[in-house]
C-alpha cells in the first residue's frame, strides 16, 4: 500500500487519451518513397534506378540538411503524378498509401509472368513541415518518420521561447481544395484527442509572442529590469542626499 501511494503522490493522470487517426491523403508536392521488388532480376533493374539512391548527389544532399527522399524519391506534381520507370505516369492525388501500393502492385504484375513474385512498398518520405514565429530555431524541417506529434515537432525546432503564447498557436494545414488556418490551446490536454495531435505533411506552425515581450525578452528583459531597479535606486539616493542637506 504505501509503494501504491507514492507513486500516486509522484504522478497524476488525467486519464487514457484516445488519438483520432485519420489515414493521411496523398497531395500535390507530397514526397514518396516507392520500392518494388520481384523474383526477376531483370525487372528489378528496370522498376528501379540503383543509380539514384546511391548517387553523390542524393549523399551530399543528406549531408547538407536535406533528406534522401527527397533525392530518390518521387514528387507528386501539381495534378497529383508522378512517373515510374516502365509503369509511366500514375495519379496518387487523394490516395492514401495503401491506396497507392495497391495501384502499383496492379501496373507491376502486368509485367510478371505466371510463376513471378513481387513485394512493392509505398510510404511517406518523412514529414515536412515550417516552424515560425517564437522558435528557438524557425525554418523549415524534414523528419523521417511516419508519424509525429506536434510537440515532437516543437522539439525538433529547438523549443518555443520563453515569451512564446502557448495557447495561441496557429496551425496552417493543406488539403487538396486549399488550405485552413486553425488555433490551437496547447496547454490544453484534450489536443492528443484531436486531429492536431499529429501532424500532417506540408504543416505550417506559426507561434505568436506574448504581451511581454513589449518589455522585453530573455537577456533584454533582465536588462530593463536591472535598468529600472538601478533607476529607482539612483532616484533613492538623490532623494536621500537631497534632503539631508
Amino acid at each position: 500500500m504505501q509503494e501504491q501511494k507514492s507513486e500516486e503522490m509522484v504522478a497524476s493522470s488525467s486519464g487514457m487519451k484516445v488519438h483520432q487517426i485519420e489515414e493521411y491523403k496523398l497531395q500535390a508536392n507530397d514526397v514518396i518513397d516507392i520500392n518494388i521488388r520481384t523474383t526477376s532480376p531483370e525487372l528489378n533493374l528496370l522498376f528501379n534506378d540503383p543509380a539514384a539512391a546511391n548517387s553523390s548527389n542524393a549523399m551530399r544532399g543528406l549531408a547538407d540538411g536535406g533528406d534522401i527522399y527527397f533525392m530518390t524519391g518521387y514528387t507528386l506534381d501539381d495534378d497529383g503524378l508522378i512517373e515510374l520507370p516502365v509503369l509511366g505516369e500514375l495519379n496518387l492525388l487523394g490516395l492514401t498509401t495503401s491506396e497507392a501500393k495497391t495501384l502499383v502492385e496492379n501496373e507491376v504484375v502486368k509485367y510478371l509472368n505466371e510463376t513471378a513474385d513481387s513485394f512493392v512498398r509505398v510510404r511517406l518520405g518523412g514529414i515536412r513541415y515550417s516552424a515560425l514565429g517564437e522558435f528557438n530555431r524557425p525554418g523549415k524541417y524534414t523528419i523521417l518518420q511516419n508519424r509525429v506529434t506536434i510537440f515532437e515537432a516543437i522539439a525538433n525546432a529547438g523549443e518555443m521561447t520563453i515569451v512564446a503564447n502557448r495557447d495561441k498557436v496557429t496551425l496552417i494545414r493543406q488539403y487538396p481544395e486549399g488550405s485552413k488556418v486553425y488555433k490551437i490551446d496547447l496547454l490544453d490536454d484534450r489536443i492528443m484527442e484531436s486531429d492536431f495531435y499529429f501532424l500532417r505533411p506540408n504543416d505550417l506552425i506559426y507561434v505568436e509572442p506574448m504581451k511581454v515581450r513589449e518589455l522585453g525578452t530573455g537577456a533584454t528583459f533582465i536588462q530593463t529590469f536591472q535598468l529600472l531597479v538601478t533607476t529607482l535606486t539612483l532616484g533613492v539616493l538623490i532623494y536621500n542626499a537631497t534632503n539631508n542637506n
